[in-house]
């Protein structure tokens, strides 16, 4: 920017859906440029924005200057402005929140309130007369001052601000606003080396001579890492250096995310589809935009596809972001792009530290990392000239956003590429019903990978009806006989065999054999899951834990049926049918700890696992060569859900977890165990058909016209009180009917569904509503939206009832 600029555009992180023009005081104006955070004031506060542009001229006295400039360098490209305005607009989201939501966590500095009790307050409070919730907040501030904050966590509510402001007001509360620091910065290091020319001293020291050694060999060295060698080390950096033998300097480092090093690879020779596919792709890369689906069998070759296109766009000067669905999967695509690219490779997820993140996030602004690898918040990774996008396992609900900013990293993948114009490149075995569409209607360019790699065949799916073990006692009516004895004949050959059942714990459905109770959360109402490792009855929405000898609440017996399977239950039952095999089990249970999942594949690759029991997790994308069987437990869990995709994501889950076996140079064989063999999800499985699974579920879809015919919005309604919950959620209700009936024809296009109890009622202490709106025209269903926001802010931001907007929704309970 301009360092005359007068005024400047700024975001602020709060929940305020417009910009602010600040004035640029002259001290500050060379400094000024878009991506760069500042210090503004804002009220009675001072909190962080965020530079947009060039502002407005106005009226120099409703103009505020800011207060400082956060940064050296910007935190974001002016490229990338666009793109949060988009996502701010569709998904109905303040500006300035998107931007913190997308920026690494902890680099915010704002005011906090921190709060008083006044001698008048000690008073009002020794009095009484004080309504309760003035009371409450009076005797959390009595022992001493505290943080607005820390008194919302006490008294575990939202206080209004006014409240705050009214007790302020008279004189029984005082409020001092403090600046808190970010958490996140830079990691610097001292680094030393000897001094040129040496002193002319006497005879050192063992240690200290040791030293001079060292340096004398490496050259600069950090003191960390002379601490590694010489565990003194530290302690006599400060005498030497004042003596003259050494030069002390602090150098900024980067956290390393990896771990071990891998060793380097080379480009596979590509079939003949691949290299179709990789061609096509490449003949793309100076035409703008465009969306390719890439629809690969499970083991067609689609990573090393996106490693050839990968490298085409880096010898163009460009980069690379690849997104994948989850964590687990992170591990496996990085280890195999690192071992091509080296160095060039950087990370973004959840699992990383803040200081790791941060790290990695100013990696790619300096340009370090030109290939990037994420789960769905790398989508906003601040690359200035990506080349292409690609999508690994596109159609995977792990992209979709839950809570705070509700996105769907597949869609943005395809807004970023269009406003970037390059590249988008979707991938999957089973591609979700609404790119599927894209690609019949001509959106995407499909690609189709037919076959697995070096004419490895498909593995061969058998179906066990379970209706017929259904009376059966004992382990047999889980793991049923034909299961059971192509495991024994997998490890008699020395092989590996994966278990898959979508559902972690020991047992689901604990319950009271005296009266018949379920033992529930006392937060939600769901039934608890025994864990028997952690000896606790948890919840797997909240995580509310109980110990594992607790008595039911109803009857207070404390004879518990633990009915209902796990994987921790299933993992045991192996172990007792087969107590020679080496077990290991993937779920989230055991897998939260750093490393671990490395560890899990290790295993596997090493041969040092026999049998994994696992989760959704094990199903998506890993390359597991050495399993030849995979075992499906219960192939039902997903199909009774109430939601419209159920059919489509057990079809896709079933067909992904088959999809391991046989990956190798062996033959792989799937026993598939359904209380529901005939159901057309199951038989599209079994036969890895995927268009005869289409064509029967895109029909159900165009009926009924849900997605891709048509675009949903979801009112999420949430409250403690279950009388006002519901109350709030029929007045949203009301307007909405009152708005579509209030304009003419210009909304009757616009189902509205609801309001309805959600289908779990309540989770975390919270009572759950919801609204769903359904429009076959995405302009006119958002101008609606936007209609009831501007008509009727105040029912969208109560603290008591919050309101949750999500645009295209994924999770429907």
């Amino acid at each position: 920017m301009n360092p005359d600029t007068e005024y400047i555009e700024v975001a602020v992180a709060l929940p305020v859906f417009h910009a602010f023009t600040y004035g640029v005081p002259e001290s500050l104006a060379e400094f000024v440029a878009i991506g760069k955070r500042v210090l503004v004031p804002f009220g009675r506060r001072r909190i962080t924005g965020y530079i947009l542009g060039p502002g407005q001229d106005v009226d120099d006295k409703e103009i505020k200057a800011i207060l400082d400039i956060l940064d050296e360098q910007p935190l974001f490209a002016p490229a990338m402005v666009p793109f949060f305005r988009w996502i701010s607009e569709y998904y109905k989201f303040p500006l300035g929140e998107v931007i913190k939501n997308a920026l690494p966590g902890g680099l915010n500095v704002r005011d906090d309130a921190r709060i008083s009790l006044t001698p008048e307050g000690e008073v009002a409070l020794a009095g009484g007369g004080l309504d309760p919730i003035s009371q409450q907040v009076l005797g959390q501030v009595q022992p001493g001052p505290c943080l607005a904050r820390e008194l919302y966590k006490k008294l575990d509510q939202n206080i209004p601000g006014t409240l705050l402001y009214a007790l302020e007001q008279r004189g029984l509360i005082s409020r001092q606003w403090e600046l808190t620091k970010a958490r996140t910065r830079a990691r610097r290091e001292r680094f030393v080396r000897l001094a040129d020319p040496p002193p002319d001293a006497g005879p050192l020291s063992r240690a200290r001579a040791k030293i001079i050694d060292v340096l004398a060999g490496s050259g600069e060295i950090s003191v960390r890492q002379l601490k590694g060698i010489i565990p003194t080390a530290a302690a006599l950096i400060k005498p030497l250096e004042q003596a003259g033998y050494l030069t002390v300097r602090h150098r900024r480092v980067f956290r390393d995310p990896f771990g071990e090093s891998i060793k380097p690879d080379s480009a596979l020779v590509l079939n003949r589809e691949q290299a179709r596919a990789v061609a096509t792709i490449c003949s793309n890369f100076t035409k703008g935009y465009r969306a390719f689906l890439l629809r690969g069998v499970t083991g067609s070759g689609k990573t090393e596809v996106y490693m050839q296109v990968a490298d085409e766009v880096l010898k163009g000067g460009r980069c690379v972001l690849v997104l994948v669905p989850e964590i687990a999967l992170i591990t496996q695509m990085e280890r195999r792009f690192r071992a091509r690219f080296g160095d060039c490779v950087g990370v973004l997820h959840s699992g990383l530290s803040a200081g790791e993140r941060y790290d990695q996030w100013t990696r790619i602004l300096q340009g370090t990392a030109t290939i990037v690898i994420g789960a769905r918040s790398a989508i906003f990774a601040p690359f200035e000239n990506v080349g292409i996008i690609i999508v690994d396992e596109e159609h995977d609900s792990s992209y979709k956003q839950e809570g705070k900013l509700r996105y769907n990293a597949r869609d943005l993948a395809l807004v970023r590429a269009k406003q970037n114009g390059c590249l988008a490149l979707l991938g999957s075995a089973t591609p979700s019903i609404q790119s599927y569409h894209n690609a019949v209607t001509g959106k995407f360019h499909e690609l189709i990978l037919a076959r697995r790699v070096e004419q490895r065949p498909l593995p061969e799916i058998d179906i066990v009806d379970l209706r017929e073990t259904r009376d059966t006692r004992g382990v047999g009516r889980y793991i049923s006989p034909p299961l059971q004895q192509a495991i024994h004949e997998t490890l008699e050959r020395r092989e590996q065999a994966l278990l898959f059942l979508n559902r972690r714990g020991y047992a689901s459905f604990p319950v009271c054999s005296a009266c018949g109770q379920p033992m529930r959360c006392k937060y939600c109402d769901i039934s608890l899951t025994l864990h028997q490792r952690t000896n606790s009855y948890r919840c797997h929405y909240c995580g509310f834990s109980r110990s594992s000898v607790s008595a039911c609440d109803g009857c207070g017996s404390e004879k518990i049926k633990h009915l209902g399977l796990g994987t921790e239950k299933l993992e045991s039952m192996i172990a007792k049918l087969f107590p020679l095999a080496r077990l290991a089990r993937m779920d989230r249970d055991t897998t939260t700890r750093k490393g671990s999942i490395i560890k899990l594949l290790k295993g596997l690759r090493d041969k040092t696992t026999d049998i994994l029991v696992g989760t959704q997790m094990v199903a998506k994308g890993h390359d597991f060569p050495n399993i030849t069987l995979v075992g499906i437990i219960c192939a039902d869990l997903s199909l009774s859900f109430p939601d419209f995709r159920a059919g489509e994501r057990t079809f896709q889950l079933l067909a992904q977890v088959a999809g391991r076996a046989g990956r190798g140079d062996r033959p792989g064989r799937v026993i598939l165990q359904t209380y529901n063999p005939d159901h057309f999800s199951i038989e599209a499985a079994r036969q890895q058909d995927f268009e005869s699974f289409y064509q029967q579920e895109i029909g159900f879809r165009n009926a009924l016209q849900y997605p891709p015919y048509s675009r949903l919005v979801q009112f999420k309604i949430s409250g403690k009180n279950l009388r006002e919950t519901k109350k709030h959620a029929y007045l949203l209700g009301d307007l909405c009917q009152s708005l579509k009936a209030g304009q003419g024809t210009q909304y009757q296009g616009i189902d509205i569904m609801g309001p309805i109890e959600a289908s779990l009622t309540r989770i975390a202490r919270r009572y759950r509503w919801q609204i769903l709106l359904k429009g076959l025209n995405t302009r006119v269903l958002h101008q609606f939206v936007n209609h009831l926001m501007r008509d009727h802010a105040g029912v969208f931001s109560r603290p008591q009832v919050l309101v949750a907007i999500d645009v295209d929704p994924v999770f429907m309970m």
